[in-house]
């Protein structure tokens, strides 16, 4: 096996926090703030019981108005890190920093390129978030800068280097132009310290428009197990890409060799938005803390199911459902809006 002289960390691995950028009045979140907010203040709340919180405000007056709404939820603000810095939206799992270890085992920040999924949205701010909370003195190691688009939510590891990833997303042109898979692959493989990558050539849920990020779709639980989004009902638009990706899936195989263990995690009922459109419902969107796991919910007969599913793929944690129905009305849930910072890396 190939020595690497870094290491791109799971999510499940210790973490000393979570990144969390506030939604505010300036964003599509303006007339959903009061529903929305809750969420924030619900998921921070769980985060807080078990390691750091970095809440990034636009300014003085925003931070100050996050802190009134903590503590009317009655949350210990003594683990929040507080940053500040515009942002054109609140996705941290897309433009926030992602953490390698070198071989040391000391951290590393990356902060790859983020240009609104394609250019569909502005992402001027966001693009330069990063290098604003590392001139305040949020972290503790250095940070890079490297001239790729990525987003973190279309990357998926386990412990040993294997990435798992869609062709959908990483292939879009308006990302990379001109770079076809072969050199992202390499790309990838070189930033990340990845021995290999698994593409999924299918799936997509209705409302994204990530074009297709894995963490919608499939996630690892552990070095052998997989949860993803499965549909069997043939009258369902998602029934054919949903199906095809589970047949993907199944023809994988660990670095051993073997099937992974599959964890199905049905389809909820369609929810839509007031304009018609259907919203991107992922039970996929968890998000893996110290000792717990963050579910989104959607008052859906089936979420007792994918709790209990869940339970079973971690068996360490405590699983923990949140209702994100206010998030997905921006087409992306609990997932998104977290960036997961390995232990080591928050002053």
């Amino acid at each position: 096996m190939a020595t690497h002289r870094c290491r791109f960390l799971p999510e499940w691995a210790p973490q000393s926090g979570v990144m969390l950028t506030w939604p505010h009045a300036g964003t599509d979140w303006a007339p959903l703030l009061e529903r929305v907010e809750p969420v924030y203040r619900e998921i921070a709340g769980e985060i807080l019981k078990r390691e750091r919180l970095l809440i990034v405000a636009q300014d003085a007056a925003h931070r100050d108005h996050i802190r009134g709404v903590l503590e009317q939820g009655g949350l210990d603000l003594g683990g929040v890190r507080w940053a500040l810095a515009p942002a054109n939206d609140t996705w941290a799992r897309d433009h926030g920093p992602i953490t390698v270890v070198d071989d040391t085992g000391r951290p590393r920040l990356l902060s790859f390129r983020f240009n609104g999924w394609g250019e569909k949205y502005a992402h001027d701010l966001d693009d330069r978030i990063n290098d604003r909370l590392a001139d305040q003195g949020v972290f503790r190691v250095p940070m890079e800068t490297i001239d790729l688009v990525l987003e973190g939510g279309s990357l998926e590891v386990d412990s040993h280097g294997t990435l798992l990833t869609t062709s959908q997303c990483l292939l879009m042109p308006r990302r990379n132009p001109g770079m076809r898979r072969e050199a992202i692959e390499a790309a990838l493989k070189t930033h990340l310290c990845l021995e290999r990558v698994l593409w999924l050539e299918h799936g997509h849920l209705a409302g994204d428009d990530t074009d297709a990020h894995i963490d919608t779709l499939a996630r690892f639980c552990s070095d052998d197990t997989i949860a993803y989004m499965a549909c069997d009902d043939p009258e369902d638009e998602h029934y054919a890409p949903l199906q095809a990706m589970e047949a993907e899936l199944r023809a994988l195989r660990t670095r051993e060799g073997k099937p992974y263990r599959l964890v199905p995690l049905p389809m909820p009922a369609p929810i839509h938005n007031a304009e018609g459109d259907r919203l991107p419902a992922s039970y996929a969107n968890f998000l893996i803390i110290n000792e717990a796991v963050l579910v989104p919910v959607y008052g859906d007969a089936l979420d007792p199911v994918v709790l209990e599913r869940l339970d079973n793929a971690f068996p360490n944690h405590q699983v923990i459902g949140i209702d994100c129905r206010a998030l997905i009305e921006q087409f992306g849930s609990l997932h998104c809006i977290t960036m997961q910072l390995p232990e080591g890396v928050l002053q």
